[in-house]
């Protein structure tokens, strides 16, 4: 006979409304920096939350965000299991971004400086980040000093500038620009536990660089479909 682990689930009710107001007092200066204009989907301060959640959120230590428009396709528990592998300056694990878009979003700085990776696509490239799948180690963000240095609309400012930079995809905008001098701070996810599936900047003037953005080879634990693209049916749902 085998006997199951015991475990304890806890269940804590969580005021939105109140956790939305901590966040915007911290990140409303620059939130213009990564949404086109006030009132824009990514605009809402929601968007914005685990970048600030290590202090809206001071009872918990470890986090694992995920978009409504998922498909899990092995046991959860496995994606744990990447919190084992952050290295010690890891605070947090995130996929690359599956199309150019961050390629577009640096073209004024990619125009400028012709042999930067900046945007450019896996494995050697700063890529950019999708943020449908977020491992966020709590008690190492709090302990980050240099995190907690880079949440400041004068510093989010200064490295707009430097790379040309303008986003409007909310907290990920936020990781993708960091990344470009801190890549440390994160631990890369694979593309298996994120497998985004939009193709939109495949028709929109990239399809001679799209598949080095999305190529995603082995078994899919996740899949992401972004911007309304249709998930495929799986093995175990016909059965």
């Amino acid at each position: 006979m085998v006997i199951s682990p015991a475990f304890v689930l806890q269940l804590q009710h969580l005021d939105i409304d109140s956790i939305t107001r901590q966040v915007h007092e911290i990140v409303s200066d620059m939130q213009k920096f990564f949404s086109y204009q006030p009132g824009a989907y990514y605009s809402d301060a929601l968007f914005f939350l685990s970048i600030v959640i290590h202090r809206v959120l001071p009872q918990l230590h470890r986090v694992v965000m995920l978009d409504s428009d998922l498909k899990f396709n092995a046991d959860v528990a496995e994606l744990f299991t990447h919190f084992d592998k952050f290295s010690s300056s890891n605070i947090m694990g995130i996929a690359n971004d599956a199309q150019p878009v961050y390629r577009h979003n640096f073209h004024m700085y990619r125009n400028k400086v012709k042999d930067t990776m900046v945007g450019g696509p896996p494995p050697n490239g700063t890529t950019g980040f999708n943020s449908g799948v977020l491992l966020l180690d709590l008690d190492k963000m709090r302990a980050s000093q240099l995190y907690n240095s880079l949440i400041s609309s004068q510093v989010v400012e200064n490295l707009s500038q430097k790379y040309m930079f303008k986003g409007h995809l909310g907290d990920q905008d936020f990781y993708t620009l960091i990344s470009v001098e801190h890549m440390e701070l994160f631990y890369v996810l694979p593309c298996t536990w994120n497998r985004q599936l939009c193709t939109w900047w495949k028709d929109n003037g990239y399809a001679d660089v799209f598949d080095q953005y999305f190529t995603c080879e082995g078994h899919i634990n996740i899949y992401h479909g972004n911007c309304n693209t249709q998930i495929p049916k799986l093995e175990w749902e016909t059965n």
